[in-house]
């Protein structure tokens, strides 16, 4: 009876620590507005300072993927993101497109965000009204992403990962949200 009074509490505890869940951390993004000759991201509103873990798709527990699996997502995602400034810096639209999910192009081809990215300072100045899809890679994407590089990455879920930069302040910039798909891995934010 004694050894029981003595483990009854040992063994709640142990339930208790094992039984308890780590709190999710809110997300706090900062979009920068980075001005330079070659890149300026003010116009493309999908990089983001994190300052905080991303917000997990539901029942989805980052720690079980596998170190082993996070780096060579990570390599196989910098080679992704090598390729597409390749295909960004030859100005191939139609490979960049093939690079993009279906939600995210009609997304950015819509008259209501072509109309909106049109009414930026950058735009403005330069009198430059986007039409197309074509016309947003042209004067966005082609100036603001041919040389983005990734030094991080979050998995979101087991074929969800965001992409991080960290800038020459050290500050971790979220530049692409991708999604790995049987055709692989396709921009979807």
């Amino acid at each position: 009876m004694k050894r029981m009074v003595v483990l009854l509490p040992i063994v709640a505890a142990i339930f208790f620590a094992c039984a308890s869940e780590p709190q999710p951390q809110a997300v706090e993004t900062i979009t920068p507005a980075v001005q330079s000759e070659e890149a300026s991201y003010e116009e493309e509103p999908d990089l983001e300072e994190v300052t905080e873990a991303p917000v997990l798709a539901p029942e989805f527990d980052p720690s079980t993927i596998s170190e082993e699996v996070r780096e060579t997502t990570k390599v196989d995602v910098q080679q992704y993101i090598a390729n597409l400034n390749r295909i960004i810096k030859a100005k191939d639209y139609q490979g960049w497109v093939s690079s993009l999910g279906e939600k995210y192009f009609a997304e950015k081809s819509s008259k209501e965000y072509l109309a909106q990215v049109s009414q930026t300072a950058r735009m403005k100045t330069q009198k430059i009204v986007l039409n197309t899809a074509q016309d947003y890679f042209l004067y966005v994407v082609v100036p603001s992403r041919a040389n983005d590089r990734v030094d991080d990455i979050d998995f979101v879920s087991p074929n969800r990962v965001k992409a991080y930069t960290i800038d020459s302040k050290g500050r971790r910039l979220r530049i692409y949200d991708l999604e790995h798909t049987d055709n692989g891995w396709k921009i979807i934010n």
